[in-house]
């Protein structure tokens, strides 16, 4: 989802008012980040704290390609990091995954062997139909064994784009806190959908209601059930006492716009890019008596920092034997205070740009390749911006390109040269990167190897079902990564 797909960011047809309602009750954060323009290694940050190239979420098999989990991947989330969920079952919380997963599909990396309590949810994207023969489809797990398939079981009409998965995760969401609730167990809910992501759904109550089409229609379903959680926590009295979050795990993936992506307002280009429109995503925070509505807050945020702020809630302290990239934002959202820090942003294993206060300069850039480009793969649609979207991979590390984004959210006008505020402004990034570069252990990358006899031919629980499938000979190779 896409930093414009909000009301209250400015879409222009006004279909989120329960996320709207949220900010308004809540606080806003115009400058919020993930840690990946794409999903999996975004997730595995949000998760562990740590940027995708310190958790293994990477690949080295090319120069800056985004990787993620499909079917055929062979690593997943490395034993050796610490998950959010198994640190804060120190504090007693029981802790539940609704949707989708993406940090590898094979047995040791199930959710539930990761401090996870529960789970409902696949293991991939809902891409499909498939075969069952050349690919099979994914699975959908109730905690350690599957019960059933996306097609077969769960239905998605690629047709109409009808699909009621959005409305079970929804009850998956309310059972879970109803339970949690009656027993007075601290809880960690994950709720991660994903009907915003190619092939777009939403439940017949919703479809056709929207102004933006098929993704409205998802969009507006999301920010239904956003409504009902938020009311049902009112409902059982607990809503002063949870902590709510609602962020994106990239910006809105605009290769599928407009019928199928979404807006990522003022900002260049989209998903897959580290671009603002790739990386920025809209965040609000709910917490009744604790912030007064309407609050919008400056403060640069990242989704690891999710992981160190829950902590803090939960009187724990974050791992000392690893570096963590999240900070605690609980000084800026409760005391205001703006803390100074930078927003790195990788591509894969570079490190392609730097934020520091409201100037962001790009070491390299790339949109995708021309060989993909001149074949309709455009990850920046109609935003053509010279010398810096561009279709070869550009070293600037000599000379950065830097962009004023408080002036040019749009990042269109490169500062000079030879200004002034050039020379002042990159002398103080400089050395921040320095400082970055230092404390860089990269983690042994886990999105390198790729083998079509592990994909989801025969998970657990398959046997009971009837759905064990056949696998082919092991045929492990090396991973294509094409952007």
């Amino acid at each position: 989802m896409g930093w414009g797909d909000l009301g209250v960011f400015g879409e222009p047809s006004k279909e989120t008012p329960n996320l709207d309602q949220m900010a308004a009750e809540g606080m806003l954060f115009l400058d919020f980040y993930t840690a990946n323009p794409l999903c999996s290694p975004s997730r595995a940050a949000l998760l562990t704290g740590r940027l995708p190239v310190r958790n293994g979420f990477y690949t080295t098999n090319a120069h800056a390609r985004n990787a993620y989990t499909p079917q055929d991947i062979a690593g997943g989330i490395p034993d050796s990091e610490l998950l959010l969920p198994e640190l804060l079952k120190k504090a007693g919380y029981i802790n539940k995954i609704i949707g989708k997963w993406h940090l590898g599909h094979r047995p040791q990396f199930h959710p539930l062997r990761h401090g996870f309590d529960e789970w409902f949810g696949s293991p991939n994207c809902h891409f499909g139909p498939f075969d069952n023969r050349a690919f099979p489809n994914i699975p959908v797990y109730r905690d350690w064994e599957m019960i059933g398939r996306y097609y077969e079981d769960f239905k998605i009409d690629l047709k109409t784009g009808e699909a009621n998965l959005t409305q079970i995760y929804l009850q998956e969401a309310l059972d879970f806190i109803s339970k949690q609730q009656a027993s007075q167990q601290p809880f960690f809910l994950y709720w991660a959908i994903d009907a915003t992501h190619t092939p777009v759904y939403a439940s017949k109550h919703f479809l056709g209601t929207s102004q933006r089409g098929l993704y409205g229609d998802a969009v507006r379903e999301i920010d239904d059930s956003v409504g009902k959680i938020l009311e049902h926590l009112q409902k059982l009295g607990i809503s002063e006492n949870t902590f709510v979050f609602f962020t994106s795990d990239n910006g809105a993936a605009l290769i599928s716009a407009p019928q199928q992506g979404g807006s990522n307002g003022p900002f260049l280009c989209g998903k897959q890019t580290t671009f603002e429109g790739g990386m920025r995503t809209p965040a609000i925070l709910w917490w009744p008596g604790h912030i007064p509505g309407g609050w919008v807050s400056h403060q640069l945020g990242s989704v690891m920092d999710l992981f160190t702020t829950s902590l803090s809630l939960a009187g724990l302290q974050p791992p000392t034997d690893r570096q963590i990239d999240g900070i605690d934002l609980l000084p800026a959202i409760l005391q205001g205070k703006l803390i100074d820090r930078p927003i790195f942003y990788y591509r894969g294993n570079e490190m392609m740009a730097v934020r520091v206060g409201l100037y962001k300069a790009h070491y390299w850039t790339w949109s995708n390749s021309w060989e993909e480009y001149n074949q309709g793969v455009d990850f920046c649609p109609g935003q053509n911006v010279s010398g810096v979207t561009t279709h070869t991979q550009e070293d600037h590390t000599t000379l950065p390109l830097l962009f004023h984004l408080g002036m040019d959210p749009g990042e269109k006008y490169p500062l000079s040269f030879a200004s002034a505020e050039y020379q002042r402004v990159m002398q103080q990034i400089h050395f921040v990167v320095q400082q970055h570069r230092a404390t860089m252990v990269p983690g042994e990358p886990q999105l390198n190897v790729c083998d079509k006899a592990i994909m989801n031919w025969s998970p657990p629980g398959c046997e009971k079902l009837g759905k064990c499938l056949t696998p082919p000979k092991p045929d492990p190779k090396k991973c294509f990564w094409p952007h």
